[in-house]
């Protein structure tokens, strides 16, 4: 399968050195479809190069076919799914991630639910990207959902043979993720360096991020891009976004 457009934005970031910043919209953190749209078209306006949709698994049906097309209505960037289940799938997107749970226990997590999806997604002509997903301590709610042997924090070699195993197989994206508002914050940084360091293709760390500071370390320490969704939920969008993009484009010039 060859990289589609999506895909190709996303190597082409990475080719240049150039950090992305992904914002997810869970439809279902938002007091209504309309909030959600404002989240998303402020946080394109402050400088984010991806929306995602989804992330759980109540973003499904009318809302999500609703929330996705006016959000597309209203920004220039790539609008990609962030799949829940089965049943986070809209024709009103760009792009998927067609996820595999690299460290779930469940089989359906590795290759049912994919198998269920594949007809679906051929229909809709989502543009698919083959994503491995690892979840990392303490994983939350995506970890007891997906039934994930959590890796533990301070074991950064585990998550990059498991990385390294995920592109070797297939995946032609890697995301590490701690789990929505994490406990114990982000990814630990040598964790990220061993990950990145270890593959090849593009790599996105989500969960537990809360300051630009935090997002800049891991930045720098070799992750391609950032995926938040807590931190644009309340407070000033526009400005959360302007300083969080602001300083990961700053931080990819200084890599470790």
């Amino acid at each position: 399968m060859k990289a589609g457009k999506v895909e190709r934005y996303i190597n082409d970031h990475k080719s240049r050195g150039k950090p992305m910043l992904f914002i997810v919209i869970d439809p279902c953190d938002h007091k209504s479809p309309e909030a959600a749209v404002k989240t998303a078209k402020q946080s394109v306006d402050a400088g984010a190069d991806m929306i995602l949709v989804g992330g759980s698994i109540g973003a499904q049906g009318e809302l999500l076919d609703y929330t996705t097309k006016r959000i597309k209505e209203e920004v220039n960037v790539p609008i990609n799914i962030f799949p829940g289940n089965t049943s986070t799938i809209t024709k009103y997107a760009d792009s998927i991630y067609f996820m595999r749970m690299l460290n779930s226990r469940n089989t359906y997590w590795l290759s049912t639910a994919q198998t269920v999806a594949a007809p679906v997604l051929k229909e809709t002509k989502l543009e698919v990207l083959p994503t491995g997903y690892i979840v990392v301590e303490p994983g939350g709610t995506v970890g007891w959902v997906g039934d994930a042997k959590p890796i533990p924090r301070g074991k950064p070699a585990i998550a990059a043979a498991v990385a390294l195993g995920g592109e070797y197989g297939g995946s032609r994206i890697i995301i590490t993720d701690a789990g929505s508002a994490s406990r114990l914050g982000p990814i630990p940084i040598a964790m990220v360096k061993a990950v990145a360091s270890s593959i090849t293709v593009p790599y996105i760390v989500a969960g537990g991020i809360k300051t630009p500071a935090q997002a800049a370390g891991i930045i720098k320490a070799g992750a391609d891009a950032i995926q938040v969704g807590t931190m644009v939920e309340s407070g000033n969008v526009k400005k959360t976004v302007t300083k969080l993009a602001a300083t990961i484009k700053k931080a990819g010039k200084a890599k470790l």
